[in-house]
């Protein structure tokens, strides 16, 4: 199990940099906090006997939800260009976008 860094020798400052954050004093005090807070129950993690576990990517089961691919009968074209604002050559005319 790789080492982890303890939360003196991980500065939020120097992440906050990298991350192109601006931190006050006062915020990088409580992140700092904040941050050892993490990595200390991280570390308490760490101590869990997992032998036998297998690793999950899913607390629970996932299956396949999705139906069959089945071909199914379209519109009727006649159906959809008597609904369209606007058609013209057997197609439905819409207004350019161009943003």
């Amino acid at each position: 199990m790789p080492v982890l860094m303890s939360s003196p020798n991980l500065d939020v400052r120097d992440v906050a940099r990298l991350a192109r954050i601006e931190l006050t004093d006062a915020e990088a005090e409580t992140f700092q906090a904040q941050l050892g807070s993490v990595l200390q129950y991280v570390e308490q993690l760490g101590k869990l006997d997992l032998a036998g576990v297998e690793p999950t990517a899913h607390a629970n089961p996932v299956f396949n939800v999705f139906r069959e691919d089945e071909a199914k009968p379209g519109l009727d074209r006649k159906a959809v260009l008597a609904n369209a604002p606007h058609a013209a050559n057997n197609l439905v005319v819409v207004t350019k976008v161009i943003e």
